[in-house]
C-alpha cells in the first residue's frame, strides 16, 4: 500500500535493534523517513518531537517507559500521535494508553499492513492538528494587530449589540463605532460579519482555554 502522508518523518523508539530495523524498513518502503532511538530519554534530548509526524513507541524500555513518555509529552502539551507496540499482551495497559490519547496499540509481532494503516491515520491526525494550530496562530496574530479600542469594540459587536448601543457603552459616537467596525473587519480579514463573530468566539477566554491544551505545543 502507498500512504498519502503529509509529514514524511516518523520516530521509532525501541531498545531492540532488530525491531527498530524491521519497522524502519517497513516505514521507509512507503517513501517516508525515520529516526530511530533506543530510549525515551534519547528521543526527548533530540528535539525530534517537534519535527516528527508520528511516534512508534515500545511500551517497555529501559529507563522511561513508553507510557511514562506519553505522560511527559502530555504535560508538555505535545500532541504528536503515538502508536504503541509491546511484546506482552497487556489489555489494561492498552486501554489506559488509548484513554490518554494514544493513536493505536499493537502487540508484537506487528502486522505490517495494520501498522501502515495506523500510521496513515496518525499522520492525517497530525496534519489536522498542525493545520488548526496554524489557523489559530494566524487568528491571534490578526487580533494583535487591532488597537486597544478596536479590541474593546469587537466583543461588543460580536455579542449582538447595535452600533449605537456599542457607542453608548463606550461613550463614543456611532460614527466612530462604524469606523472601528470597518477597520476590524479589514484587519481580521473577515469577509462577512458572521465570520467576524465566529472569529471573536474563537478568541474568547473560554475558547482559548480549550484550545490552549490542544494547540500550544504545535505553535513552537
Amino acid at each position: 500500500m502507498k500512504i498519502e502522508h503529509t509529514s514524511s518523518l516518523l520516530a521509532i523508539l525501541d531498545d531492540d535493534k532488530s525491531v527498530q530495523s524491521a519497522l524502519q524498513d517497513l516505514i521507509e518502503s512507503e517513501g517516508m523517513s525515520t529516526l530511530c532511538f533506543d530510549s525515551a530519554e534519547q528521543f526527548l534530548n533530540s528535539g525530534a518531537r517537534h519535527k516528527a509526524g508520528c511516534l512508534i513507541v515500545d511500551v517497555h524500555m529501559p529507563g522511561m517507559s513508553g507510557i511514562e513518555l506519553q505522560a511527559k509529552l502530555k504535560t508538555e502539551r505535545c500532541r504528536i500521535p503515538i502508536i504503541f507496540i509491546t511484546g506482552r499482551g497487556d489489555i489494561p495497559l492498552a486501554v489506559s494508553a488509548m484513554k490518554e490519547g494514544a493513536s493505536d496499540f499493537f502487540t508484537k509481532p506487528v502486522d505490517g499492513n495494520a501498522l501502515l494503516n495506523s500510521v496513515e491515520r496518525a499522520l492525517l491526525r497530525d496534519r489536522t492538528n498542525r493545520q488548526k494550530a496554524a489557523e489559530h496562530a494566524g487568528l491571534v496574530a490578526r487580533y494583535k494587530s487591532l488597537t486597544p479600542r478596536e479590541r474593546e469594540v469587537l466583543p461588543l459587536l460580536a455579542s449582538g449589540l447595535l452600533n449605537k448601543q456599542v457607542a453608548f457603552e463606550l461613550g463614543i459616537t456611532e460614527y466612530t463605532v462604524q469606523l472601528h467596525r470597518g477597520h476590524i473587519m479589514r484587519k481580521m480579514e473577515a469577509d462577512s460579519f458572521a465570520a467576524l463573530v465566529r472569529m471573536a468566539d474563537k478568541l474568547s477566554p473560554n475558547h482559548q482555554q480549550r484550545l490552549q491544551v490542544q494547540f500550544a505545543a504545535l505553535l513552537h
